[in-house]
């Protein structure tokens, strides 16, 4: 177990300084510039439209631009993990913002009356729509693969292999069904594309070992939550609840963060309204700024690490500059 502090007012120069640093391109080389398209892929044998955005990094074409993809939480859209993803590119990654028809916005407002609605949140996040969820994984893994062979537009630059996948919320539970969880009455999945994870909110299944549940994700995976990290649907996660998810994992490249004072809306990637749709702490509020660079350095330099072999970012890991009093960071 590790942990470090910072005071608050050398935090953000301190984490913007790492996440810049990270990224190794050559000043004197010819970038392609960075561009943010919306897109929407039409998966012809599911009869499903998957709208996606994706974030394209500066890059002077040496190398084969890595992949990373994000699933949002419940009632979300492309928009959701907007931070993560722009420091994600600025370090060098192709970012695939996915939105899930079915337990999107959309389906949210066609269920509930309210984010106080919890019977007709929960509507939108059964099984069957975490299935569906899969499901949009392994197509767009199948689409960056189809589009790299082919050399279409820029896809023919990316490496459709060894993808990071990361989540929030239902995307949590998505990101930890791709690595291979199991449930009851199916086995889960093994997506040999997919070489790390990143859950934000996770927690641990509702029935059953966790350990048990847990057995198959041997890949790199990071999981992210904090004290105030509540329940939002009312299917009865806690704090504790999240904070056990690190526990019940098998040993091997796994880390843990837990930030003081961040609650569920800290870690949807977002800033403005849309973190606003359930009460919060004014502290909350205060600390998001430092929480979103405290993040955005630690993830990108997670990817870094387990998707590229980046030495510094592996070591910047060790012990990551910027935690606040209270903070938590394990590895095992």
């Amino acid at each position: 177990m590790r942990a470090a502090s910072v005071t608050r007012r050398t935090c953000l120069q301190a984490l913007w300084g790492g996440a810049l640093a990270s990224r190794t391109l050559s000043a004197a080389a010819q970038r392609s510039p960075a561009l943010v398209v919306d897109e929407t892929w039409n998966d012809a044998g599911r009869r499903r439209d998957l709208p996606l955005r994706i974030r394209w990094p500066e890059t002077d074409g040496s190398a084969a631009m890595p992949v990373v993809l994000f699933s949002h939480g419940l009632g979300g859209t492309r928009e959701g993990g907007s931070v993560w993803g722009e420091a994600w590119s600025r370090a060098g990654f192709v970012v695939l913002h996915l939105q899930h028809p079915g337990s999107d916005l959309a389906a949210v407002r066609a269920n509930a009356r309210s984010f106080d609605d919890k019977a007709g949140l929960r509507a939108a996040a059964g099984a069957g729509q975490l299935l569906a969820r899969l499901h949009d994984v392994v197509f767009v893994l199948d689409q960056i693969a189809q589009r790299h062979a082919t050399r279409q537009d820029r896809w023919g630059g990316v490496r459709p292999h060894r993808v990071g996948l990361s989540g929030h919320s239902f995307g949590a539970h998505t990101t930890l069904g791709m690595a291979g969880q199991r449930y009851p009455g199916f086995g889960g999945i093994s997506e040999p594309r997919l070489a790390s994870f990143i859950a934000f909110s996770p927690t641990v299944p509702a029935i059953g070992d966790a350990r048990r549940a847990f057995a198959n994700l041997t890949r790199p995976i990071l999981s992210i939550t904090g004290t105030h990290d509540q329940d939002v649907v009312g299917n009865g996660a806690t704090p504790d609840k999240r904070m056990a998810v690190f526990a019940a994992l098998p040993k091997g490249d796994k880390a843990h963060l837990v930030l003081k004072d961040a609650d569920h809306m800290s870690f949807s990637g977002q800033t403005g309204r849309s973190v606003e749709i359930v009460p919060r702490e004014q502290v909350t509020r205060d600390l998001q700024d430092a929480h979103h660079a405290l993040i955005a350095a630690i993830t990108s330099d997670w990817w870094r690490a387990t998707l590229l072999q980046d030495a510094q970012a592996r070591g910047r890991l060790q012990a990551p500059a910027g935690l606040l009093s209270g903070d938590l960071w394990e590895t095992a």
